[in-house]
C-alpha cells in the first residue's frame, strides 16, 4: 500500500532538530516517524506530508523532500502554504485549505494517489476530510488528544473561556476535531480509556454515536533499537558529561543515591512543581534521592535560564523557590538531553544508580515516555489520570506505580514504594513493553485495520 501521513505543522526532517523545544516539536512527532518507518518495514511505501517552511531561525525545513537515513521506502514531504515563516499550530487553521489543494496537486503531478490517509491531531484529521471530499481518499483520524479535554484541564470558566479560546483557538480546534470524526473511516486510539473518555465527551458525542464501529485501539510503542536497557559503547560519549553535570550540582555524599528523573517538557500540565513539592515535604524521600530534571538548551538552570520561554520561566521560578526554601541545593540537577539518543544513554546512566523515571502530569492521553524509560531499564511512577492507568496496570498485575498527580503524599509514597521495590517493578516495566508496546505491534494494528 502507499500510505500518507498528515501533519500540516511541519516539523520532521532526517535529524528531528528542535524536538521539545516547541509544543509542535512533541511526542507526536515521533509517534508519526516510528509507525511510518514500522510500516515501511512491513512493506508499505510511506509519505509524510508536512509544512514547508523557510525559516532562517528553523532553517531545515525548506526543502520539498527528505527522508531518514537507513530508511527505506519512507519520504519526508513537504507542502508550502501561509508564506515563508513558521507558524504554531494555532495560526495553521486558516492556511489548511491552500495546504490540502497543494497536496492534491502534489499527487496528481507525481501521477500515484495514496491508497489510504492517515490525518494527525485536528488539523492532519481536518486536512485529511477536506481530501477525501475534494479526491475520495479513505483517511483514519488520530486525535492524540481533544480539544475539550484540554480546554477543561485548563479550567476553562465564563471569566477565562474568551481569553483561552484566543490564545489556543479551541473553538476552531474543536469544529474539525468533530469533522475529522465524522467522516473517518477509521479512528486511532491509544487506550480504550481514550476511546471511552474524550471521544464521548459531550462536545464530540452527536458525532460518535451508532460509530463505535470505527475505532481501533493501536497503542504507540518504544523504539527498542534506541531505548533499551543494553549499555553499549556509543553510551560512553555521553557518560563524562552526565557525571560533571551531577558533580557539579550533588552533594558529593549523595553523588550515588538514586535519581528521580524528570525527563518531560516544561509545561504547566506535567506537573513539574507538583513532584518537586512532593519531595519537598517528604524527609524520608530527600534523604533516599535526588531529582533530575531533563531540560533542552538549558546548560546550567542554576545560573541562567532567562531565555527560555515565559512558561517555562515560570515553571522553573516556582521549583526554584522550592530548592531554596527547603534547603535542596544539592539534591537537584538540572541536564541538558539534546536528542533521543542522548536520552536513551541518560536512561541507562541512571539505571545503574537504580534511579526513577517520574510522570506526574495533570492528565495525561497515552504517555509514550513512561514506556521509552522502562524500556530502558527505569521503573516508572506515573499519573493515574488518562492512558497510563491501562499501560502501567492489567489483570491485577502492576508494571509500575500510578499515583494521584493533586496529591503530593501519594506521588511521595509512590516514589518510596518504588525504591523499596526496585527489581520488582524494573522487570515487570521491561516485560511489559517487550510484550504489548513496541512499534512494530503498533504497525501491525495499522495494518490490520
Amino acid at each position: 500500500m502507499y500510505i500518507v501521513f498528515l501533519n500540516p505543522q511541519g516539523n520532521f526532517d532526517k535529524h528531528d532538530s528542535f524536538w521539545t523545544e516547541h509544543p509542535d516539536f512533541g511526542g507526536q512527532l515521533v509517534y508519526v516517524k516510528e509507525i511510518a518507518i514500522a510500516l515501511s518495514r512491513l512493506g508499505h511505501k510511506v509519505d509524510i506530508i508536512t509544512r514547508r517552511f523557510n525559516d532562517p531561525k528553523l532553517n531545515v525545513f525548506n526543502e520539498p523532500f527528505d527522508s531518514y537515513e537507513q530508511t527505506t521506502n519512507v519520504r519526508i514531504v513537504r507542502i508550502a502554504c501561509g508564506g515563508e515563516n513558521f507558524l504554531a499550530k494555532e495560526a495553521l487553521w486558516e492556511h489548511l485549505d491552500e495546504w490540502t489543494d497543494h497536496i492534491i496537486e502534489f499527487f496528481t503531478e507525481q501521477g500515484v494517489i495514496p491508497d489510504f490517509i492517515t490525518g494527525h491531531y485536528g488539523d492532519g484529521g481536518l486536512s485529511a476530510a477536506m481530501i477525501k471530499q475534494k479526491a475520495g481518499i479513505p483517511y483514519s483520524f488520530t486525535g492524540h488528544s481533544l480539544g475539550a479535554q484540554k480546554l477543561e484541564k485548563l479550567g476553562a470558566d465564563l471569566k477565562t473561556i474568551k481569553d483561552l479560546d484566543e490564545k489556543y483557538r479551541f473553538s476552531i480546534r474543536i469544529e474539525a476535531e468533530r469533522t475529522a470524526i465524522k467522516y473517518a473511516n477509521i479512528i486511532f486510539v491509544s487506550t480504550l480509556q481514550e476511546q471511552l473518555e474524550q471521544y464521548s465527551h459531550i462536545l464530540y458525542k452527536d458525532v460518535t454515536i451508532g460509530e463505535q464501529d470505527k475505532f481501533v485501539i493501536a497503542p504507540p510503542g518504544a523504539n527498542t533499537e534506541v531505548f533499551n536497557h543494553q549499555f553499549s559503547d556509543d553510551d560512553l560519549d555521553f557518560t563524562d558529561k552526565f557525571n560533571q553535570i551531577c558533580q557539579r550540582d550533588i552533594d558529593q555524599d549523595r553523588i550515588d543515591l538514586p535519581y528521580i528523573i524528570l525527563a518531560s517538557r516544561l509545561d504547566p500540565k506535567k506537573n513539574h512543581v507538583g513532584l518537586t513539592k512532593a519531595y519537598a515535604q517528604n524527609k524520608e524521600l530527600q534523604k533516599r534521592a535526588n531529582i533530575a530534571i531533563s531540560l533542552r538548551g538549558i546548560e546550567n538552570a542554576f545560573e541562567d535560564y532567562s531565555k527560555s520561554k515565559p512558561d517555562e520561566i515560570k515553571i522553573l521560578d516556582e521549583i526554584m523557590t522550592l530548592i531554596r526554601e527547603h534547603h535542596l541545593i544539592g539534591h537537584v540537577t538540572f541536564i541538558s538531553i539534546n536528542s533521543q539518543k542522548e536520552l536513551a544513554a541518560f536512561y541507562r546512566f541512571m539505571v545503574a544508580k537504580r534511579s526513577i523515571f517520574c510522570l506526574t502530569a495533570l492528565y495525561e492521553p497515552f504517555g509514550l515516555a513512561p514506556i521509552e524509560a522502562m524500556s530502558s531499564g527505569l521503573p516508572a511512577v506515573v499519573t493515574k489520570n488518562g492512558g497510563p492507568s491501562e499501560v502501567l496496570q492489567e489483570n491485577g498485575i502492576d508494571y509500575g506505580v500510578l499515583v494521584d498527580p493533586f496529591n503530593t503524599e501519594d506521588i511521595a509514597n509512590g516514589l518510596i514504594e518504588v525504591l523499596d521495590h526496585y527489581e520488582h517493578y524494573q522487570m515487570l516495566g521491561i516485560q511489559r513493553v517487550n510484550d504489548k508496546y513496541t512499534w512494530n505491534a503498533t504497525a501491525k494494528n495499522y495494518e490490520q485495520a
